[in-house]
């Protein structure tokens, strides 16, 4: 129970550096999409390999790094899937409508953990639906209309938020390994990322400043955040991670406030409320699993 309780930590950890992502990205907003992509998980590769050997030793860390082909496949396809499809979402439909329906993920995960317990769903589904309010009132004032090619964004926006479902759902199978075993789907995401780069967009070189955003992108939301969701959804509480990750986009817009690139209101006030009830309803339940 308490390598559960470290995982769910970590999950929360991710949460927190994925929260930073908008704020970190307008400093790179210059790059195009899969440039950008390219760099920060290359630069995101690069962070883990050197921790994971610097804490484990050469031989060892490059060992705890080797992933068997299902595992990288399944890493590749969702880490590569999900950003191509939400960065299509992104082009096609408006941007906070494109991202409310990608937030339909801890939904989806939430209600996919629920049903694999085959118990306490009605507890998962109230925290899960007070999330999915959150995410509303953070990212649901776009009200603007675009026609087919607005419908074919959010289809894409969909699409995303599937596979991340289902990526967090189906990496349990894997939990016997470490969570550097994703360094090396990082790895092909970066390539595959470039690859994508080369055939549809034009090399920009980033400023000085525009490579310190894309370092910090790859060391936190780009990097170690993905090793901390991959070992969560491997060992920790999944419908308590899915009612926490609305998180997210509230965080996202605190930050961009405190930036002065956003402006805070009564509604991003009430729906930081609702996740904190989201979170304890999830943290009800898990205590009452604990003590069972």
């Amino acid at each position: 129970m308490r390598s559960s309780h470290h995982a769910t930590l970590a999950g929360f950890g991710a949460i927190l550096l994925w929260s930073t992502l908008a704020l970190l990205s307008r400093g790179a907003a210059r790059i195009p999409a899969y440039q950008l992509l390219a760099l920060s998980f290359a630069v995101g590769v690069g962070a883990t390999l050197l921790a994971t050997v610097l804490r484990h030793g050469l031989r060892a860390g490059l060992a705890r790094c080797a992933a068997p082909p299902r595992a990288l496949a399944l890493g590749f396809a969702a880490l590569f899937g999900f950003h191509a499809l939400y960065f299509h979402a992104l082009k096609l439909a408006p941007a906070a409508s494109a991202s409310l329906i990608v937030y339909l993920w801890p939904l989806l995960l939430a209600l996919g953990a629920a049903w694999r317990e085959c118990e306490a769903r009605s507890t998962r589904l109230a925290a899960a639906v007070l999330g999915l309010f959150a995410a509303i009132l953070v990212l649901g004032g776009d009200r603007s209309e675009g026609g087919a090619q607005a419908t074919l964004g959010y289809g894409f926006a969909l699409a995303s938020a599937l596979v991340w479902a289902g990526y967090s759902l189906s990496n349990r199978r894997f939990a016997a390994l470490p969570a550097e075993t994703l360094i090396p789907a990082c790895a092909l995401t970066a390539s595959a990322g470039l690859v994508a780069h080369g055939l549809g967009e034009t090399w920009v070189t980033p400023a000085p400043l525009e490579w310190s955003a894309i370092a910090a992108l790859g060391v936190g939301p780009v990097g170690g955040a993905f090793l901390l969701w991959d070992g969560a959804t491997k060992r920790g509480d999944l419908g308590l991670l899915g009612s926490a990750a609305y998180a997210a986009p509230v965080l996202s817009t605190f930050w961009l406030a405190l930036a002065g690139e956003a402006s805070a209101s009564p509604r991003l006030f009430l729906a930081a409320a609702l996740i904190v009830a989201a979170a304890a309803l999830g943290q009800r339940r898990a205590r009452a699993v604990s003590a069972g």
